[in-house]
């Protein structure tokens, strides 16, 4: 059984348009400071990324940021984390923060989100891990892209046997519990 001690957010490095979900990234760094979980994340100060990494410190809680070294003015680079991994390359970045990490959430955020999203997803496809993958459907963000992974399944080109695997909750409270729960049932 494994247990859940980082979880990796991947999210945006603006705020969107919608204060609901700036919030949801400042309560999930809350929640996390207070279980205990170290958050794994992009390194950045602004932004969701930077309401959800600041929300977590100012709780008392971990911080891995890792950011590449093109990106560190341009997200302004985080210097507070505890633990901050400048790389060469994006490449890097995301290695890094998957090995980190025990469990991902997506919040909402442009197509560097959707695009470290959909690799986690692809990966756990492809069988290289068991790690559970979360959508934090604020107000409806990520329905589009259930709604095509649906209409790829219904193509047949997400196959039986190869099936996509996610959860999702509309509420981010329920997000640590329902990764715990998904952590638990998955072999060391």
């Amino acid at each position: 059984m494994k247990t859940l001690k980082s979880i990796c957010v991947y999210c945006g490095s603006g705020a969107g348009t919608d204060p609901a979900y700036e919030a949801a990234a400042r309560l999930l760094g809350q929640s996390l400071a207070q279980e205990g979980i170290r958050l794994v994340y992009g390194g950045g100060s602004v932004g969701l990324m930077g309401a959800v990494a600041n929300s977590v410190l100012d709780a008392g809680g971990q911080v891995s940021g890792v950011i590449p070294e093109f990106l560190k003015d341009k997200e302004v680079m985080l210097d507070r984390a505890h633990d901050l991994i400048v790389t060469d390359d994006m490449h890097e970045r995301k290695r890094l923060m998957f090995e980190k990490a025990d469990a991902f959430i997506a919040l909402p955020g442009g197509i560097g989100t959707l695009e470290e999203l959909v690799e986690m997803l692809t990966w756990a496809q492809l069988g290289q891990h068991q790690k559970p993958v979360l959508l934090a459907n604020i107000n409806g963000f990520w329905e589009p892209l259930k709604l095509l992974l649906d209409h790829m399944r219904e193509e047949e080109f997400i196959r039986q046997g190869f099936d996509v695997d996610y959860v999702m909750v509309d509420d981010i409270r329920e997000a640590i519990g329902v990764l715990r729960d998904k952590c638990a049932s998955y072999p060391d």
